[in-house]
């Protein structure tokens, strides 16, 4: 399997060197794509050093447009599947194998990095988002979707293909789920340990949550 890794990264100096240093382990530096969002700081120096494919955004776009930049490379460079993680080290690359096994045994469209099975350590906030979230994208489409605020994700290159995000912002994740569900692609779960350490957010809360409403509401 072609696999690459997408990760959007904005002022993710300090995190990226770990997270890259540990994903080569699994994935070669070639297949892995850093999509540097309009960073302030040496993010793009960071990733340079590491040999990995870089695109760049002259200024901060947003986790959609991050993403979607990172999905088109992933197809131009044919891949078969691409996984999806944070810049934060909240996703352990360790799991990606996992990952693979779980669609060569299910063939998932799309496999998402369930945090829920195991709320401990998580805040209260997210805990609380979460569920109520993932509770009503499951309602709308009818699916079985265990997280659907989780950046940790296994996405085929057929999905890939046909879902296209419009919106920016930290609710395209919600988006993709939406557009995929309404053309019948399948949706599979993996338990995920998300390590949460006290970092910065980038996620502003209300206009999030006003975004994700817009996008939960809209036909596609």
């Amino acid at each position: 399997m072609n696999l690459f890794v997408v990760i959007p990264a904005y002022n993710a100096t300090d995190t990226l060197p770990s997270l890259l240093e540990r994903t080569i382990r699994f994935v070669p530096p070639e297949n892995i794509v850093v999509v540097n969002d309009g960073s302030r700081d040496t993010t793009e120096t960071v990733a340079r050093t590491f040999g990995v494919r870089i695109i760049s955004h002259g200024t901060n776009k947003g986790k959609g447009a991050a993403l979607q930049s990172g999905f088109d490379a992933a197809v131009h460079n044919g891949c078969d599947a691409v996984i999806t993680m944070d810049a934060d080290l909240q996703h352990q690359p360790e799991d990606i194998p996992r990952f693979v096994t779980l669609y060569e045994l299910r063939k998932h469209d799309v496999i998402i990095g369930s945090r829920l099975h195991n709320k401990k350590g998580m805040p209260f906030h997210r805990i609380l988002s979460n569920t109520i979230t993932t509770f009503l994208v499951s309602l709308r489409t009818g699916a079985t979707v265990s997280d659907s605020q989780s950046g940790f994700r296994f996405i085929t290159r057929r999905v890939l293909e046909q879902v296209k995000l419009q919106t920016t912002g930290f609710e395209a994740e919600t988006e993709f789920i939406l557009r995929a569900a309404k053309q019948k692609f399948s949706f599979g779960s993996m338990p995920i340990e998300t390590v949460y350490a006290g970092e910065k957010s980038h996620m502003t809360h209300m206009r999030t949550t006003i975004n994700f409403v817009k996008v939960l509401f809209k036909e596609y």
